[in-house]
Parts: structure tokens; sequence; C-alpha cells
């Protein structure tokens, strides 16, 4: 189907109407396979909110790596959960800046016109979880534009009142799309569950990451203290930018790197490197890490639970190197040490999160803002790792500028990874 992209700027109705159909970036269950085949362009319904629910008017989208699962079909479908077998298409997304458009019936705090940005949790209102403990233990709790559809990469997407935030001003549209999923998630992560304060020392692992360049920030604006640990010299220099005390690039001790199935004699040389590693941190923060920021998983994780100090916690909320992870617990029992798992954000810690943003003491780091006509082509380039950043999307907005109505610090442009 041929879609008019010199009209995805264009809408021809008011806010508070909307119109019968609207360009989105499309997966569909006949066609996984490589992002720029399993993602298209297509004509389809602008879908209505229903009960507390908002319809925004997409500015700008962010391009995170879940999309690249949902159109792989890996490590498993998509369409069997959330409200998949109700439309039977994916629109991902999972962030985006915009304007609110129509309201469903119960919204009171936002009306036509506001403009926001989108959190990607959303659970049912009706979840006792949701009233009381925390919306992530719902029965119901998804990931927006992973687990459902309606996502950013359409001229409208679906949200949940509960997951709109208020934009802030001194950033343009695509600076505002580029940082919900992955600082929310380092928010939760250090501040809730991990409960650093000031003077708590802390190991980064990936600091130049996704989530690295946010947990740097934190332990910044939370007074505490971070090494990260990085790929290269140059990512070092720009988590120091960030407010780290220092970095460690990583290939000067690859050793310590656990692929699993190692032999004695290979996991005792692992060991002897990983613990070099962990003389090199405690002597660069004045003492071995109250706290371990994790989301490498396999590689990394015997040498995070050695390197924490005695009654330290280690909190990782993924695991790029594997999942299946394999260490001496006798560190972590006799030294009485901590593991929490963490999953991204509730819209309490979003909205707190929101507010460092916005009074300019956390910054979005940017590395490319791409037309809407790129989004399959965007996915393509994390597939294959050809990245080096976060990557934004246009989509109402015409320029990377568009949206700044205030003056403050905008997002840091710059390639980045772990």
């Amino acid at each position: 189907m041929t879609v008019d992209l010199t009209q995805i700027q264009t809408v021809d109705v008011a806010p508070g109407e909307l119109p019968a159909k609207m360009a989105a970036w499309v997966i569909r269950e006949d066609r996984f396979g490589e992002p720029r085949d399993a993602i298209q362009l297509e004509e389809v319904d602008v879908p209505q909110p229903g009960a507390f629910e908002v319809i925004v008017r997409v500015m700008a989208a962010g391009v995170n790596f879940n999309n690249v699962w949902a159109a792989l079909g890996k490590p498993v479908s998509i369409f069997k959960y959330g409200d998949h077998p109700e439309f039977g298409h994916h629109i991902g997304g999972s962030d985006a800046s915009g304007i609110v458009w129509k309201v469903g019936e119960g919204v009171t705090r936002w009306k036509p016109g506001d403009e926001v940005v989108v959190h990607c949790n959303q659970a049912s209102y009706e979840d006792v979880e949701v009233h009381g403990l925390d919306p992530l233990a719902a029965p119901s709790q998804r990931i927006w534009a992973y687990e459902t559809t309606w996502g950013s990469f359409a001229q409208f997407c679906k949200v949940q009142a509960q997951q709109l935030l208020p934009k802030p001003k001194h950033l343009s549209w695509t600076e505002a799309a580029s940082y919900g999923l992955t600082y929310f998630t380092a928010y939760r992560m250090l501040m809730d569950q991990a409960k650093i304060q000031a003077g708590d020392k802390v190991l980064v692992w990936g600091a130049a990451g996704g989530l690295g360049v946010f947990a740097t920030q934190l332990c910044k604006a939370a007074g505490a203290e971070s090494v990260g640990v990085v790929s290269s010299d140059e990512k070092g220099e720009l988590v120091k930018q960030l407010g780290a005390k220092g970095y460690i690039n990583r290939n000067e001790f690859s050793g310590m790197m656990r692929k699993g199935g190692e032999t004695p004699e290979e996991e005792k040389e692992r060991f002897l490197t990983s613990r070099a590693f962990t003389k090199k941190v405690t002597e660069i923060l004045g003492g071995a890490p109250d706290v371990v920021f994790e989301h490498v998983g396999q590689a990394t994780f015997p040498t995070s639970v050695l390197a924490v100090k005695p009654f330290g916690k280690v909190v990782i909320c993924g695991a790029t190197s594997g999942y299946n992870l394999d260490f001496d617990v006798r560190y972590l029992w006799m030294k009485q040490k901590e593991i929490i798992g963490s999953h991204f954000a509730n819209a309490w810690e979003a909205t707190r999160a929101n507010a460092l943003i916005d009074e300019g003491k956390v910054k979005p780091v940017l590395w490319k803002t791409v037309g809407f006509d790129e989004v399959a082509d965007a996915h393509q380039l994390l597939r294959d790792n050809q990245h080096l950043g976060k990557i934004a999307v246009l989509v109402g907005a015409t320029s990377d500028d568009e949206g700044r109505t205030a003056d403050g610090p905008g997002a840091i442009r710059a390639e980045v990874g772990a």
C-alpha cells in the first residue's frame, strides 16, 4: 500500500477530533524477519480512546531494541498477548513526545493541546496492586508498544492517561522523545530499588550506553560517586563529562568476561583478572562499591558479585550477554550481599525522574535524528549493531529543533555505546 509521506506532518482536524486513517509503521505476524522487511508502512484506522485513555498526536518517537525483537518474533512472538489478538497488528515505539489530541471518558488531568512525553508502563486500573503495592506487580502489567500495539511509530498513538508526563519546555520534540524507556529504568534501579544515598560509591557497567549515561548522571544528582566501565577512552571522557569520578576501559580486563563452560584452569585465570579489575574499581572510588548497576548479565555478573562491598547491592534489569548466570555464590552469602531485580518504572518514579530533566539536572543523550520514512532502516541499524547511540524519529515535527519553548540545556549530542 502506498502512503503519502509528504503529508505526515499535516493533520486536517482540530484537537478533540480524529481523522479516520493514519500512516503507521506496522509489524504483522506473517512477515516476521529482519526489521527492514518486517516493519512496513501502512495506512491504518486511527484508534479511539477508551475510558481513561488518551490519543496523542506523535511529534517525535524514540527507537529502542524492543521493536527489533517484535520484528524478529524472537525470543517470543508478541502477538499471543496484550491487545495484539484484538487488533492483529503491532505498531511499536515505546518512547514518544507529542500533543494530547483527544481524551476518553474519565480523563480530567489532561486536555487537548497539552504537550506531553509518554512513559511505557501500562496496567489495569482494576488491579489492586496498582492501588497500594506497585503497578509493576499487577497481573495486567505490560510494556506499551512492545507487549501492546498503538505505539509512537504512527501519526497518533493510544496510551493510558497515567502514562503522560509534562514535556520539558526547554527540550525539542526529538530530545523529549529520546530518554523515557532507558532513563526511567535507570531511575527505578538506583533510586528506589538500590536506594543510593549521598556518599555512596557505584560501579556502572556500560556507562556510555543507553542505560549507563543516565545511571551516571543520577549518581551525580544524588551525591554519589561512580566509576563507569566503557569500551574506549573516548567514551570514558563522555562519562566523566556526565559526572563519573573515573572510568575503566573494559578492554584492559577482557579476561574477566565469563563465557560459560570454562575449564577449572580458565576459570582461575578469569577470576584473577576479575580480582585485578575490582582492585582498579576500589582505587578509583576510594573503596569498594556500595552498589553495582548491572544489565550485562552472564559476562559480568560474577565480577559484579565479587566487586560489591560486604552488605552491598547488585541491581540488575537485563542481561545483554546472556541470562543464565553462573558465579561463585560463596561471595554472596559469606559477605551478605544482595541481588535486586528491577523492571522499568511506575508512573510516580517516571514523574520524579522527569522532574530532574525539567530542572536540567539530568540531560538526554541523543546521537541521531531521522525522518519518518527511515523507521525500518533505523531498526535495522540496531539489529546490525551499526548505531552509535539513541535515535529519534521526526513524526509530526518538521525539524530537530522544533518544540523548544523555553531556555535551558538541551540534549547532549554524542556517539555512545557500552
